[in-house]
């Protein structure tokens, strides 16, 4: 390759040797990656000099911004003093427990613990194990089960996949694994028929009784599910349907696993999505803004009980290489700083959160928007032929939703699709002024993916 390699130089070796995650690789060549070269704030810069707004933190992840040269400097402070220690064989490291004392001190109720990974995919798995360890511990060895959604989210490792209800995902890999059960997912918009929300809410919540019941209460360990479902498309649940969850739960004695990879780290205006929506988790899944992704860290917060429990029962056989990873942990710590010393989260809740709900509101004047929603900086568009009847498109799931992810790439906004749905998850760092200017932007996407849609003829409704 030349010394300063062309877009289309990249391109090539790209395509020849990188797979892609979730990509259709042979496509992906033949069209060629966009090449990301520099991030600072909330822009993006490509190998041809444009500037992109970033509309989704990276990967629901840059939550205080791209180009913070503190974490560069913290990264390289601690490679230099410990780049690598691991938390096997009885040996700790300052970062590690430093990490842990601040999760323990914001995390919600008695979350006093951290099993450490390096992916909220890997933390699931580790959720897994966990649950039927601690039940195994406490003479019931036969509550193994652990009930999910529908479309949910919780990872592509074999164990975060099969926890997870994404259909397209099981047909690869034999999957899900035994020991996984599935309910509806709370997503009014498209599945409540005539029913209010409240009344939906409700009926969605019902069904985990109801599998329970079918099941057999003694073999079910926990419920699995994110506050708001955000790789299923910014699914927010009606008001009443976490609190008719946590009913059942308790009830029934399942654990309650929240997964906050998305929601957590002020993503919905409070530290962890849990707090929004007044839960009271026993294990929650944590990644993503644990570190503003600035390096690969995750974890599962445990209550006081469960810990107490598993201590108790000898040798845990279980861990990565990377648990508590001394440069992760360090950099994950000063990220938190910044979170608490520039009021990111209180930003979020109390005006750019307020400020983008009011924005985003205002595209649901547009014929192509059925629905705009949102939770502090995450939010969904749901586009629809036929407003009135909240109707799908004829053509196929995702065919429209594609279209006008690709008029966003045009227009420079990373703005992703999920079917029919289109999402975005700014950084919390996100100005007015910026938020306007993304505003223009899927506007402008919107606009061209109507022209074109209606000179296909793909207005029909299903």
């Amino acid at each position: 390759m030349r010394a300063h390699p062309t877009t289309s130089d990249l391109q090539a070796q790209d395509a020849a040797h990188h797979m892609h995650p979730f990509t259709d690789d042979a496509a992906l060549a033949k069209k060629g990656a966009r090449v990301i070269t520099k991030g600072e704030g909330v822009w993006l810069t490509d190998s041809d000099g444009r500037q992109m707004l970033d509309g989704m933190s990276g990967l629901w992840c840059v939550n205080i911004g791209h180009g913070r040269a503190e974490l560069a400097e913290v990264a390289a402070a601690q490679m230099r003093e410990l780049a690598f220690s691991n938390t096997f064989f009885q040996t700790t490291h300052p970062p590690a427990i430093a990490l842990a004392a601040k999760l323990a001190d914001l995390a919600p109720c008695d979350l006093n613990h951290v099993f450490y990974s390096s992916s909220g995919s890997e933390a699931n798995d580790t959720n897994i194990r966990l649950v039927r360890h601690y039940w195994a511990s406490k003479g019931k060895p036969q509550k193994q089960v652990i009930i999910s959604r529908k479309n949910a989210y919780h990872g592509s490792t074999i164990g975060g996949a099969s926890l997870g209800g994404m259909a397209a995902m099981h047909a690869q890999g034999a999957l899900p694994i035994p020991g996984i059960e599935r309910i509806g997912q709370p997503h009014w918009y498209s599945e409540g028929g005539n029913m209010t929300p409240e009344e939906f809410g409700k009926a969605r919540a019902q069904e985990l009784e109801e599998a329970i019941h079918r099941i057999g209460a003694d073999t079910v360990a926990a419920f699995i599910a994110e506050p708001i479902q955000g790789a299923g498309g910014v699914i927010i649940p009606p008001d009443s349907y976490w609190p008719e969850i946590t009913t059942i739960c308790k009830v029934h004695d399942l654990l309650l696993i929240v997964d906050e990879v998305i929601t957590g780290f002020g993503r919905t205006g409070n530290w962890f999505g849990s707090q929004t929506f007044d839960l009271k988790p026993d294990i929650m899944t944590i990644a993503k803004g644990l570190s503003s992704g600035y390096m690969p860290i995750g974890g599962s917060m445990v209550s006081d009980e469960i810990a107490d429990v598993v201590g108790q029962a000898g040798d845990f056989a279980h861990g990565y290489t990377y648990s508590g990873h001394p440069v992760a942990a360090a950099v994950a710590l000063a990220n938190l700083e910044i979170l608490e010393t520039e009021k990111l989260i209180g930003r979020v809740r109390d005006h750019i959160g307020p400020y983008l709900t009011r924005a985003w509101a205002g595209l649901e004047d547009h014929p192509l928007v059925g629905r705009a929603e949102s939770c502090g900086l995450m939010a969904a568009l749901a586009l629809t032929p036929d407003k009135a009847r909240r109707a799908a498109f004829a053509a196929n799931e995702g065919v429209v939703g594609e279209i006008c992810r690709d008029r966003a790439f045009a227009n420079d906004l990373v703005m992703r699709h999920v079917g029919d749905r289109m999402i975005i998850a700014p950084p919390l760092t996100i100005t007015e002024d910026e938020v306007d200017e993304l505003i223009r932007r899927a506007t402008r996407a919107l606009d061209e993916t109507h022209a074109i849609v209606q000179q296909a003829g793909l207005m029909a409704v299903a």
